[in-house]
């Protein structure tokens, strides 16, 4: 995460137009003949044109780059910034004889499980064990400006409810050891082996907030406060909320119209706590049911409508988020983009969608991959 993605976000008085936006997409490098995991990510990093190698990073895998936009208000911007770094991360990995294809599971297999050889990565693996050898998955972040933390944890009490249909719009992990795991996002349930990752807890206050996450470094369930992988966290280091939902999109669209949806739901729980709104509870146990739903159906079958408390078809309960949100779309001119492409997603599918398609239509795990990595790259 760079420092451009400090937002000066937006007091609850000002419209939603002021928040800020920045979003983080990590990606496989994969050998583009057998499409196993390949450990160049400080090479590639390192062979990043000058511009841009402060905006990419290592991760715990050796086998994947982060790349990093700076702030945005417009999604135009947002969106000409993620291409220019998707070319320029896929240029330098193709440099050095792999490819890089925005997939949020391991596809294939993670020959190498070392961490870069960085102390942090080294405390990790020592603390974690074979869970930090797990093969890499890729997410999408998506960081909200918002300077107040008592505003920001209202603003995540508020978004419990929409976060397993935000997930399910971006499920692209169904792949895993070279056979489908049935799931639309595979990442999701991976990532459930790391302690810090679940559903984010009801706070009552920015200082509820700060304990609890003391109290887990304190316990050794964490190293660290930047190890809290809550769906929806306060930024350790910037005055933002960010959302960590997400599998990686393939199509750069698909992650502007996330990022829209995230931003828009944002603006719309802040308007709800200036209203005197309440949000809803969940149990923490449903939630994480809603969670894992939106990770193994996607779009295909049904979500959990937390507010009910039942299952509902998917693309019903995507109406009505989009219904919500529509007003804060509408005042940042979003309204259209969102429309089309969700419009979209529901004629294509989502995703992990696309990528069974493509198998099934060709019965080859590498025209998958070949198909992946070409529309990484398109703009």
């Amino acid at each position: 995460m760079t420092s451009a993605i400090l937002g000066a976000g937006t007091p609850i008085g000002a419209g939603p137009g002021a928040l800020t936006i920045g979003v983080e997409e990590e990606f496989l490098l994969l050998d583009p003949d057998t499409g196993a995991n390949r450990p160049v990510a400080g090479e590639v990093v390192a062979a990043l044109p000058d511009g841009m190698r402060a905006q990419g990073r290592l991760e715990v895998r050796r086998s994947m780059v982060e790349m990093v936009t700076g702030v945005c208000t417009e999604l135009p911007d947002l969106r000409s910034q993620l291409v220019s770094l998707r070319r320029a991360a896929a240029g330098a990995a193709d440099d050095l004889g792999v490819r890089l294809v925005a997939l949020g599971a391991t596809p294939v297999g993670e020959s190498d499980p070392s961490v870069p050889d960085q102390p942090r990565y080294r405390a990790i693996a020592d603390r974690f064990g074979p869970v930090a050898g797990d093969p890499a998955v890729c997410g999408l972040h998506v960081h909200v400006g918002i300077p107040d933390r008592e505003l920001a944890v209202q603003v995540s009490n508020h978004l419990q409810v929409w976060l397993p249909v935000i997930r399910a719009l971006t499920g692209n992990s169904p792949l895993f050891n070279g056979a489908d795991t049935g799931h639309a996002s595979w990442r999701s349930v991976q990532l459930l082996r790391w302690p810090g990752v679940a559903p984010t807890p009801w706070f009552d206050s920015a200082a509820d907030y700060d304990r609890t996450v003391a109290d887990l470094v304190v316990s050794g369930v964490l190293l660290d406060p930047a190890m809290v992988y809550w769906y929806a966290r306060l930024s350790p280091t910037y005055p933002t909320v960010e959302i960590r939902v997400n599998d990686v999109c393939t199509d750069v669209d698909d992650t502007v119209l996330a990022a829209a949806l995230v931003r828009a739901a944002v603006a719309t729980a802040l308007t709800d706590i200036a209203a005197g709104r309440p949000a809803a509870r969940v149990r923490d146990c449903v939630l994480a049911g809603a969670h894992w739903r939106a990770a193994r159906d996607g779009l295909t079958h049904t979500l959990i409508d937390l507010r009910l408390g039942q299952a509902r078809p998917a693309w019903d309960l995507v109406n009505e988020f989009f219904a919500t949100v529509s007003p804060a779309l509408l005042h940042t001119g979003d309204l259209d983009l969102v429309v089309n492409g969700l419009a979209r997603l529901r004629e294509r599918g989502d995703g992990a969608t696309r990528q069974r398609e493509t198998y099934r239509r060709t019965g080859h795990l590498r025209a998958v991959l070949d198909d992946v990595a070409a529309r990484t790259t398109q703009g």
